[in-house]
């Protein structure tokens, strides 16, 4: 059994430390900004001085994570991000093309992907299991994936998360390559303690998380996964899915002809803008959904941000 015992959200909406957030958020525009908190909570300044904009969010998260379950340490940390700390990559290339002779080493440390996973691990002081998964789309599923198989193996209170940051070069990009997005490339960063253990602080139950490539028929891997988890697609409360176009109807059409009613798909791409990880802030939005809302029991993640890409995550409420 998997229990999310804290979640912990820094996004374009009023996630952070703000339980209930669900009822107030509305879709981002592209002039929303980034909410971050005083970061100086969490982050001491001399360190917070020389950190990123992801590493800022991904330890804020965790430590609040950490204070929310009430524990000393995580058994494990681990993260999935898409494309890492881009910021920090931008400077290094940068310096590249600009210096000549020996470059400075720090934007080359702090670009990598594992940055975030090891900043974490320092600001904490922890020596256990730290991973990183990058899988494009699919990273925080498979990220959670590994959690829950630490679990199985009776490690305790996992921290498993994950953060993509935008930077100014992705908008040219998109423009370049003609992608016409309908919703503004953001940041976010989404942090969750996973526990074998239910107790008081409980927000929800993890079912099952499942990842896969090349998808060629969704429907049928769909179909395969509740069948799998003993769950009829009647029985799903609730579908959460990111609408990457403008025209969303052929995944709501997809669920209609598995029996689902389409008043129970919602869609949160719209909520959080578009980056690579943005099942991780869905995670946070259902258990949120899930807390205010008694009525919802099952709760499915479709996570098909890139088409070739899908990745199931099924919640259950604690009392289910």
């Amino acid at each position: 059994m998997y229990y999310i015992s804290a979640a912990s959200t820094i996004s374009h909406q009023p996630t952070f430390q703000n339980v209930g957030f669900s009822a107030a958020i509305q879709p981002v525009q592209a002039s929303s900004a980034l909410l971050s908190p005083d970061y100086k909570e969490f982050i001491d300044a001399g360190l917070l001085r020389r950190m990123s904009k992801i590493l800022r969010m991904s330890v804020a998260c965790a430590q609040d994570c950490i204070r929310q379950a009430e524990i000393e340490q995580p058994g494990a940390i681990i993260v999935g991000t898409g494309l890492g700390c881009l910021l920090d990559t931008e400077k290094f290339l940068n310096n590249v093309i600009t210096i000549k002779g020996m470059l400075p080493p720090t934007s080359f440390i702090q670009s990598t992907h594992n940055t975030m996973a090891g900043q974490i691990s320092l600001s904490i002081g922890n020596h256990g299991y730290n991973m990183t998964h990058t899988q494009n789309t699919v990273s925080f599923e498979n990220a959670l994936l590994d959690a829950m198989l630490l679990l199985d193996e009776k490690e305790e209170n996992i921290l498993v998360g994950a953060a993509d940051e935008a930077i100014d070069f992705l908008n040219e990009i998109s423009v370049k390559l003609h992608l016409h997005l309908h919703l503004p490339l953001t940041s976010g960063a989404s942090f969750f303690i996973l526990s074998n253990q239910k107790n008081d602080r409980s927000l929800a139950h993890v079912k099952d998380t499942r990842t896969f490539g090349l998808v060629d028929d969704a429907g049928d891997l769909i179909s395969a996964f509740l069948i799998e988890n003993q769950v009829n697609v009647r029985d799903l409360d609730l579908v959460l899915f990111p609408g990457i176009s403008k025209d969303s109807s052929g995944l709501i059409d997809l669920f209609a002809n598995l029996g689902l009613d389409k008043g129970k798909c919602a869609d949160y791409l719209c909520f959080s803008g578009i980056y690579p990880t943005t099942s991780a802030f869905a995670l946070h939005l259902a258990v949120d959904k899930m807390k205010a809302d008694k009525s919802l029991k099952n709760v499915l993640i479709c996570n098909t941000l890139i088409q070739s890409n899908l990745g199931l995550t099924l919640l259950q409420s604690v009392e289910a």
